[in-house]
């Protein structure tokens, strides 16, 4: 007994008994890992191309229609009828169900079924009740086409596939996770879809995007047809309602307004951004208030909203199909031709089966007339076997089938046989052949369309979206996005201290000095005594070096912030002094800004966020025969270099100190602006329309629809809404002219004006709900021309020209104007604008030896090292 024991323990097998059985456990692994891994791809997760459908969800289709009475069905009743063909529980079932019914495109949802804005959950199966919606009874089914199968318990029939004559996958969208692989289909818009059917069927090219039910704003920049490696940037439709707040009116895919609350909460509590509270008022559309901090700018923290929150994410779409019972990738493009392929060879199938009803329709009703008119059923009166009937019937009609399409078959007279005496008795000769008539009649136009079958395809989208593509216009509004610099928008909620003689900085140190507010995610720019420098992360306590004299936060790319410094060049060296920026760097690595010489140190320093330039005093310790111990330096006389150069020689003998003199002024150029339509944002990267050079008390003058008008600083970061109709560089001096109709008084009234308070909001016309913006005009001398209705049964009054100049003087901003005609006006069309010369100012001649950097900074492009010129 212990021995049989120890041989079925195993213990008294051999070696190669052990190695068998391990082969056992990898075959095992092998085929029922592989087993489970093709089930979980083919009949749960993954879509089939067919009909754009997962198992569960053509079983619930199919189900629905099984049960559709026209009438609402409990949701637990489908979902229990359903699992006759699905071999899981009802809970996989009910959310599938949800799914489906809150994208209301297939199910006529009645009840609570949740909110896909909000995120609230549907109620329970029993209390909400569904039925098949008019759009699936007409797309989704055609028993006739399509294949059955048995269900997984062999007692039901399903359909393999259901006979889905549109785009469907695409218009619902599909996700699922799979062994192995996964899917991210996004959703596409309805109509769009149709035309991209009808351009496919037409041999036109299309493009497809996608559009969400939760709208909002997307970047399809890198769509890459919905195959592996693209994606596309999806936004908040973020608004300034007031000046401290904000109002969320479409939420991004892929999160609803209980999410994306507290990822902006999350933020405020670390500090990324401020926010004084939050009001989520969100019902059947989204609304949002965000109330700000005074003082806060709106802009800035729409930016920091998309920075730091998920107002705004990435989603990279991944187009896995079932096809052939295989998961193939394929673009969303190449998915709609399949589709529309399909479409139209379901349709010549119906059209087939549909010729074929209709002539067998027309061949027993010929026969039917044959029988009854010829009254053939009288000679089947004598006889008295079955078989001498169906032989005398035959021999009856056989003189007058000449004219039938086929043979007639046993079963033809056996249905002869079934008709009753009562519609014998009734038979109307007219109306058979008027039956017939109509029979012909359908199977000709059936025929043409199976020989016109695309034109026939096509005018089957054209009426799908004429019955139900209302009300289903694109919700997601397609934009390029700006990108966001985290660096520049982030709040800066923490202080920075340095300790100078230590060498130390850091957000702990808070016994030592203070120097400005940062956040956690800034870089610090720091220079020494000793004429290093170095770029490190915010920290609490770092260590740079013994002896800092300069600390700010660092920003990149920075090409106007200018370093001034004199250096002494080792011990008992020569001085130099040199112009830099620095604009990019390696972080944490220590920079010598010297020639390296050991005892070199800074005589002088000075940061200079816009390119100032003072003017210095240099003092010389006595020492032999010098005869001037004392001169002035301007340092708008040395050109900008790049950090490592040499500079120029200030004195090979000693400098006893060096005094600042004189603040100077900016030796930048004015800087360019240009403004882009697409993303609504100023730059200086030379796309759009260039706005002018702008110094720095230069502003911009911005007029919108509503007849709001105001002067803002040219910031890179400001918003610009869709309302704008003016944006110009401001000139104080040019007068604005406005032409408005008052709701009021019912006139229309032309006003001229300057611009007295900047940085504020003026609205230029009157505040009457009826009250309407006709025209901004920024143009010195304007010319318009009146064109007025034509009144009833008289000549039109011919149009009229208008001096803006002579007509009104220019009066105060808050001022009516002058009535500009008391006939009602059909147009007011603007003439060009009479001539005036405009003092220019005297450009700056640059040097044969410099150049013009990217933002207008005037940079040398001679070898640093080569051109050493001495001051003294």
């Amino acid at each position: 007994m212990e021995e049989n024991e120890a041989l079925n323990n195993g213990e008294g097998q051999s070696e190669n008994q052990q190695e068998e059985a391990l082969t056992r456990v990898t075959g095992m692994y092998k085929d029922w890992f592989l087993d489970y891994a093709s089930y979980v791809i083919l009949e749960r997760a993954v879509p089939a191309i067919e009909d754009g459908f997962k198992p569960v969800q053509r079983r619930i289709m199919h189900s629905l229609k099984e049960l559709d009475d026209g009438r609402y069905n409990k949701v637990a009743n489908v979902v229990g009828h359903t699992m006759q063909y699905h071999p899981h529980g009802d809970a996989s079932i009910g959310d599938a169900m949800v799914q489906i019914g809150q994208k209301d495109l297939l199910i006529d949802t009645q009840g609570n079924w949740g909110n896909i804005l909000t995120g609230d959950g549907a109620a329970a199966s029993r209390y909400i009740e569904a039925r098949l919606s008019k759009f699936a009874l007409d797309v989704v089914f055609s028993p006739k086409i399509t294949e059955w199968q048995q269900s997984y318990d062999g007692r039901k029939k399903e359909p393999v596939n259901l006979p889905v004559k549109f785009p469907l996958l695409l218009a619902q969208g599909a996700e699922g996770i799979a062994v192995g692989l996964s899917t991210k289909i996004l959703p596409h818009n309805f109509n769009e879809l149709i035309d991209a059917s009808i351009s496919h069927l037409k041999g036109r090219s299309f493009k497809l995007y996608p559009d969400f039910p939760t709208a909002g704003i997307i970047d399809v920049s890198n769509y890459n047809d919905g195959l592996r490696g693209g994606k596309i940037r999806v936004r908040a439709k973020i608004e300034s309602l007031d000046k401290n707040t904000l109002v969320i009116k479409e939420i991004p895919y892929g999160t609803n307004t209980s999410s994306l609350i507290d990822s902006i909460l999350k933020a405020n509590d670390k500090g990324k951004i401020k926010v004084k509270k939050i009001e989520d008022n969100t019902a059947a559309e989204v609304e949002i208030l965000v109330h700000l901090p005074s003082g806060l700018s709106p802009d800035k923290s729409i930016d920091a909203l998309y920075a730091f929150t998920s107002c705004e994410s990435s989603i990279s779409p991944l187009a896995c199909i079932i096809e052939d019972n295989k998961p193939v990738f394929m673009g969303v493009s190449e998915i709609l031709k399949r589709s529309t392929d399909n479409t139209v060879s379901m349709l010549r199938q119906e059209l087939e089966i549909q010729l074929h009803e209709l002539e067998e329709q027309w061949h027993f009703s010929s026969l039917e007339r044959i029988f009854i008119e010829n009254r053939i059923y009288r000679e089947i009166e004598e006889e008295e076997t079955w078989e001498g009937v169906i032989s005398a019937i035959d021999k009856g009609l056989k003189p007058h089938i000449g004219h039938l399409k086929r043979a007639i078959t046993e079963d033809d007279i056996v249905r002869l046989t079934e008709i009753r005496i009562k519609r014998i008795s009734k038979f109307d000769l007219d109306k058979a052949k008027q039956y017939l008539e109509s029979l012909e009649d359908r199977i000709a136009e059936t025929k043409h369309h199976l020989d016109n079958l695309i034109d026939f395809a096509i005018a089957y989208f054209k009426e799908l979206k004429t019955k139900y593509g209302k009300g289903r216009e694109r919700k997601s509004e397609i934009r390029i996005f700006d990108d966001i610099e985290a660096t520049k928008v982030v709040i800066r909620n923490t202080k920075l201290y340095v300790n100078r003689e230590e060498g130390f900085i850091g957000t702990s140190l808070r016994r030592d000095e203070y120097v400005t507010d940062c956040s956690d995610i800034d870089d610090i720019i720091v220079f020494t005594q000793s004429g290093k420098m170095m770029v490190t992360k915010v920290d609490s306590k770092t260590f740079v070096e013994k002896g800092i004299i300069h600390v700010a936060v660092f920003k990149k790319k920075d090409k106007r912030t200018t370093y001034n410094m004199v250096y002494k060049d080792g011990k008992g060296g020569p001085s130099y002094i040199k112009r830099f920026n620095v604009t990019s760097i390696t972080r944490d690595k220590m920079y010598d800004l010297t020639n390296g010489k050991a005892g070199s140190e800074l005589l002088y320093f000075s940061a200079n966020p816009n390119g100032e330039a003072e003017v210095i005093t240099v003092h010389l310790r006595q020492s032999g025969s010098i005869k001037k111990l004392k001169w002035d330096i301007d340092f708008a006389d040395i050109l900008i270099k790049g950090r490592s150069s040499k500079g120029n020689t200030v004195s090979k003998y000693a400098v006893k100190r060096i005094e600042l003199k004189e603040k100077g002024v900016s030796t930048l150029k004015p800087r360019k602006i240009w403004f882009d339509d697409v993303v609504r944002r100023l730059n200086t990267d030379e796309r759009g329309e260039l706005l002018g050079a702008f110094k720095g008390e230069d502003l911009l003058l911005v007029a919108n629809q509503k007849g709001i008008v105001k002067t803002i600083a040219p910031d890179l970061n400001t918003r610009f809404d869709d309302d704008m109709i003016v944006l110009e560089k401001w000139v104080p001096e040019k007068p604005i002219s406005v032409i408005y109709y008052d709701g009021e008084k019912e006139r229309y009234y032309l006003k001229r004006f300057l611009i007295e308070n900047t940085n504020k909001e003026e609205l230029v016309i009157s505040e009457h709900p009826k009250t309407q913006l006709e025209l901004i005009l920024t143009d010195w001398r304007p010319m318009v021309e009146l064109e007025f209705v034509k009144p009833r049964g008289k000549d039109p009054k011919p149009n009229e020209t208008v001096n803006v100049e002579e007509f009104i003087a220019i009066k105060g901003i808050k001022a009516q104007g002058n009535q500009l005609t008391t006939d009602k006006l059909k147009n007011v069309n603007v003439l060009e604008a009479l001539p005036f010369e405009i003092e220019e100012e005297a450009e700056v001649e640059e040097d044969s030896n410099e150049a013009i950097s990217e933002d207008n900074t005037k940079i040398d492009t001679n070898n640093d090292e080569s051109d050493q010129t001495t001051l003294f």
